[in-house]
């Protein structure tokens, strides 16, 4: 059987070579992109079979990526890979066009069964993302609404409220991110501060009333 030629999008580069490592016996990985441009230029240039898609990459995010590739090869599929399981981050890439999304706790075995089967026409979600999908298009979420809260914070301060949110240690949400625990600890000052909460319990609360954890 033929391996499915695959790119790998991601701002990190330790993560990058993580999936490398973890899925290169089975898939032929042809590009990698740490940005939006270096992204649409590596697909582009290969035109891959499935990519492998970060939702949040500096230069414009995932869905850039995909408009900017679709323009020009409407074919190629997009499998979102991303630490964040928010509501709006599943429903925002579907939107523009992926054709799943998984998030980064995905064995090997697991995703390299999701690229066959997103190279094959199918969608594939983590189980839990499903539901959002469903939930979105039954209107029982209202994406549409955007929390002017949320806005205030930078990609990389949402992603450290959902971990932290969902009861990681700083530590683990650094290793998790690739980043120190002092940055953690700049991130949740930052995001406390901007939206005027006290400590960990009330960041909680706050995002798990806007289904965020």
């Amino acid at each position: 059987m033929t391996q499915r030629r695959v790119v790998v999008i991601d701002d990190h580069d330790m993560f990058r070579a993580g999936v490398r490592s973890e899925i290169g016996a089975s898939v032929e990985i042809v590009g990698e992109g740490a940005d939006v441009e270096s992204a649409v230029k590596a697909i582009v240039g290969t035109e891959p079979d499935v990519v492998l898609l970060d939702v949040h990459l500096p230069g414009g995010g995932g869905t850039e990526v995909m408009k900017q590739v679709h323009q020009r090869h409407p074919e190629i599929k997009f499998l979102a890979l991303s630490v964040s399981d928010a509501a709006e981050d599943v429903i925002g890439v579907i939107r523009a066009g992926a054709r799943g999304y998984v998030t980064k706790n995905i064995s090997g075995t697991e995703l390299v069964d999701a690229i066959g089967r997103v190279a094959d026409g199918d969608a594939v979600f983590s189980p839990r993302l499903a539901g959002f999908v469903l939930d979105a298009f039954s209107g029982a979420i209202d994406i549409a609404s955007v929390d002017e809260d949320l806005d205030r914070l930078s990609q990389r301060e949402r992603e450290v409220l959902r971990l932290i949110a969902r009861g990681y240690a700083y530590k683990e949400v650094a290793r998790e991110l690739f980043i120190s625990v002092k940055t953690v600890e700049t991130h949740v000052s930052s995001v406390l501060r901007k939206l005027q909460l006290s400590n960990r319990h009330e960041l909680t609360r706050w995002a798990t009333d806007r289904r965020l954890v």
